[in-house]
């Protein structure tokens, strides 16, 4: 065999590769992870520790801005229309009413389809502002009520007499009543002017009383003699002197003699318990803030 013929040899060598990662992919899914975690906890942990009025401001936040309640094609205060009566904008709130519901009113005789009178644009206006106005001293009690429970929370002094404090909503207004509790009275026995105790729930109560304009009335109740009879001449005019000393506290710490609008004792003529009036909780001092009429126009019907 000559050297050309000599057969040639090829040598393939396999090379290992050593098993690498598999990729940073696994990282960012595991930070998404982590982040939408955070965000979660961090939603629950405001949704526990914000009030209801934050969390509807919040949500008011978010809501979408540019949507127009109206159709007349602008949301502003005068809602397309003009200020004055002349000129090509002279249609004004009774147009919006008539092309609101154009269906409630005949063709011909401009009646209405089921026999009722319409509203008037004024009449529709005023019973308006009369619903704004009762929300809005709604909201005004609901207000001062949570302020005065947070003042007798906050209040050392005043913690431990929370009980003898009980504010509800009644027909005629915002009612607070000082009720006496088995061995802590407001007054002392037969007497009229109050004592330590019901001079600082007083004091606290005038500072709620100068947060808002109502007027007040007070009122004075005693309880039933357990005796026969129930009801003491004496009652009477022991119920509005206490009604009157409460007044003069108010009016020391600072309530404007203006805004007393009624003072007044009814003896045990309307027990806080009917069942026992004889009970010491009959015995008490109630101070209403009243509900106002709205200030509505001259011509308003």
């Amino acid at each position: 065999m000559s050297v050309g013929d000599q057969p040639i040899i090829i040598i393939k060598r396999i090379k290992k590769v050593a098993a690498g990662h598999h990729g940073g992919a696994w990282k960012v899914a595991y930070a998404d992870f982590v982040t939408a975690m955070m965000a979660f906890f961090l939603l629950m942990w405001l949704i526990n520790t914000t009030s209801p009025e934050q969390k509807r401001g919040i949500a008011d936040y978010f809501a979408p801005a540019s949507v127009s309640e109206t159709t007349s094609g602008s949301g502003g205060i005068l809602a397309g229309t003009a200020l004055g009566k002349e000129g090509a904008k002279q249609n004004g709130s009774m147009s919006i009413i008539q092309d609101a519901s154009p269906d409630s009113r005949h063709p011909d005789d401009g009646k209405s389809t089921d026999g009722a009178k319409a509203k008037s644009p004024e009449q529709a206006t005023t019973s308006d502002l009369r619903e704004a106005l009762q929300k809005r001293e709604e909201a005004a009690f609901a207000s001062a009520a949570q302020s005065l429970r947070q003042a007798l929370q906050d209040m050392p002094e005043l913690a431990e007499l929370s009980k003898n404090i009980i504010i509800d909503q009644t027909p005629e207004g915002l009612r607070i009543q000082l009720v006496d509790q088995e061995g802590r009275s407001m007054f002392n026995t037969g007497t009229a002017a109050p004592n330590d105790r019901a001079k600082l729930l007083l004091r606290a109560i005038a500072k709620i009383i100068n947060k808002l304009p109502n007027r007040i009335s007070i009122y004075g109740h005693t309880s039933a003699s357990a005796g026969p009879g129930g009801k003491a001449d004496g009652d009477w005019t022991l119920s509005a002197t206490r009604a009157d000393s409460s007044r003069r506290v108010l009016q020391g710490a600072g309530v404007d003699p203006d805004r007393v609008y009624q003072v007044s004792g009814k003896a045990t003529s309307e027990p806080l318990y009917p069942d026992d009036p004889t009970l010491p909780g009959n015995r008490r001092i109630a101070i209403v803030l009243l509900r106002e009429a709205p200030v509505l126009p001259p011509d308003a019907g």
